[in-house]
C-alpha cells in the first residue's frame, strides 16, 4: 500500500487514532455493563468497586477480547460512516467506472496513478468484473503521491467526461512511471490531444471532485492507496482478487438478508 505525503498522512490518520482511543473506553464501559448484568446474585450491583474488579479480572484472564472488541466496534463505525456517505462514495464521476452499470454490488477504489500497488490491483479488478456480471467498479481519484499524480487525475477525469475513461486508465498504468509525457501519450492514444490534456492539468474544473475524494478518504480513515470500499467494508492495500471477491459476496449476502 502506498502511503501519502506526511501532511496528508497526518490528516488521514488522525481520525483512526481517535477511533482507537474511543474504542478502548467503549470496551471498558460495555464490559462493565455486560458483566454487571451477568454478575452473581451475591454481588451488590450498586457496588461500583466490585463490578470494576470483576471486569478487571475478566479482561486479564481473557485479553484476546480487547482486539476482537475493537475490531468489531471499528467495523460498525466504518459501516455507519459508509452508510452516511454511500451515495457520494458509490456515484462515479461521469464515466469513471466499469462493469455492470446497475450492478447489485459496487466496488469503489480510491487510487493514485503513481501507486504501484494500484497498478498491481488492475488485473484483480478486471478479473472480478469479468467473473461477476453483477459488479460495478467505481474509480475515485486520490492523487496524494506526487505532482504528476494530480496532473494524471485531471486528465483522467477529462477522459471520463469524454467516455474514454477505462482506455485511458489502462493505457496510463501500462505506460509505467507517471510523467507529463506518459500522460500525454496515454491521452493521445484514446483521442485526447495534447492541448486539451494541458488545459485539463491547469484547469480548476476538476478540483472539486478531487477535494471531495480527499474528504471521503479522510472520513473513511484511509491511510494510503489503494483503498477499496465494498458494501460496509474498507479494504486497505492491494488485497488481491480473492479478498475482493469475498467482500463482494459478503456485501451481496447482506443485501439479500436485509
Amino acid at each position: 500500500m502506498n502511503t501519502p505525503r506526511p501532511g496528508l498522512r497526518a490528516a488521514l490518520s488522525n481520525r483512526t487514532i481517535q477511533m482507537m482511543l474511543g474504542g478502548t473506553v467503549f470496551i471498558a464501559a460495555a464490559a462493565s455493563a455486560a458483566l454487571a448484568m451477568q454478575a452473581p446474585a451475591t454481588v451488590n450491583m450498586a457496588d461500583k468497586a466490585a463490578i470494576e474488579k470483576i471486569v478487571h479480572d475478566y479482561i486479564l484472564e481473557h485479553p484476546e477480547i480487547i482486539p476482537q472488541a475493537i475490531e468489531k466496534l471499528q467495523g460498525k463505525r466504518t459501516g455507519a460512516l459508509i452508510g452516511q456517505n454511500r451515495s457520494a462514495i458509490e456515484t462515479p464521476f461521469a464515466g469513471a467506472w466499469e462493469g455492470a452499470e446497475k450492478g447489485d454490488v459496487t466496488v469503489v477504489e480510491f487510487f493514485d496513478y503513481a501507486c504501484g500497488y494500484c497498478r498491481a490491483s488492475l488485473p484483480d479488478l478486471a478479473k472480478l468484473v469479468a467473473a461477476d456480471k453483477g459488479v460495478k467498479v467505481v474509480y475515485r481519484e486520490l492523487p496524494i503521491l506526487s505532482a504528476a499524480s494530480g496532473d494524471a487525475a485531471k486528465v483522467s477525469l477529462l477522459a471520463a467526461e469524454k467516455g474514454k475513461y477505462m482506455p485511458f486508465h489502462k493505457a496510463l498504468y501500462g505506460a509505467g512511471k507517471v510523467t507529463r509525457d506518459t500522460i500525454f501519450a496515454a491521452a493521445a492514444g484514446v483521442g485526447i490531444d495534447r492541448k486539451a490534456a494541458e488545459a485539463a492539468m491547469v484547469s480548476k474544473t476538476y478540483d472539486a471532485e478531487v477535494e471531495s475524494n480527499m474528504s471521503l478518504a479522510q472520513k473513511l480513515q484511509a491511510t494510503g492507496t489503494p483503498t477499496f470500499v465494498v458494501g460496509d467494508q474498507v479494504l486497505s492495500g492491494a488485497v488481491g482478487y480473492d479478498a475482493l471477491k469475498e467482500a463482494v459476496d459478503k456485501a451481496r449476502a447482506a443485501k439479500a438478508g436485509g
